[in-house]
This record gives C-alpha cells, structure tokens and sequence, in this order.
C-alpha cells in the first residue's frame, strides 16, 4: 500500500502577521516624530545659510561695484566682465520650501534678504516663521 505524503507549506500564520504589523506600527509611532524634527531643523539650517551666503555674495557685488547694490538677487549670479559671477550656481537657490528668496534695498547701502518660510506668508511659527539677514546678523 502507497502512503500519501502531504507536503507542509511554507508560510507563516495570521498570528504572526499581525505581530509583525503591531510591531512595524510601534516603531513608526516612535521613529516618525523624530525624523520630522530633523526634517524641521535640516530646513532651518538651510535657510540661514542661504541667506548667509546670498548676504555674503551681495557684499562682494557692492565692493566690486563702486558701493552700489544689486537690484535683485539675479544679479548675483550674472557674470561680470571677467566671466566671474557671485555666487557658485547657475540660478539664485530657492529657499527648502521651493519659495525664492526675496531682496530689497531700504535705502542707502542697507538691503534685506529674507524668506517667508513654509506657508510663504508675512509671519508665523515653526516651519512658517521668517527669517531675514537682519534677523541672523543679530544671531
């Protein structure tokens, strides 16, 4: 008489994969707030260097053009008459939340750079606060 082999299948039992989601679940609840934390402070840290370099870059333009300013940001990555340009890229940087920052002269040689932040509004807290030159040349 022939015995009947049944073969086991692989696999693994409804049990086990609602451990697994609990336990990918928990990890999200824990990881998730602090990876957007970081995501909040890599964003900052952008923004003051931008207008860090973009404050430096409009220096360099005024000493370089007789004490007058640039009329806008743009200016900055135009090339002189040397074939030289003030800022490294090819286009003037957008701020992290795809914004452009923005330029203004107050009068005589004072200007302001500045970015609204994540809501592109005057104003705000977090992520939609302002930062300006001004504001980090009091930092």
């Amino acid at each position: 008489m022939k015995q009947i082999k049944r073969k086991t299948q692989g696999g693994f039992t409804l049990a086990e994969l609602m451990v697994v989601i609990v336990i990918i679940g928990l990890l999200v609840t824990v990881v998730a707030p602090n990876v957007f934390q970081r995501l909040g402070t890599a964003r900052t840290s952008k923004v003051k260097a931008d207008i860090r370099a973009l404050d430096e870059a409009v220096t360099m333009y005024v000493m370089q053009n007789q004490g007058r300013l640039p009329e806008g940001l743009e200016e900055l990555v135009e090339e002189d008459i040397n074939g030289n340009t003030f800022i490294k890229q090819t286009s003037v940087p957008k701020d992290p939340w795809g914004y452009e920052y923005r330029f203004e002269t107050l009068g005589g040689s004072k200007y302001r750079i500045w970015t609204d932040g994540a809501d592109n509004a005057p104003g705000g807290e977090g992520e939609d606060r302002d930062y300006d030159s001004e504001m980090l040349k009091a930092e």
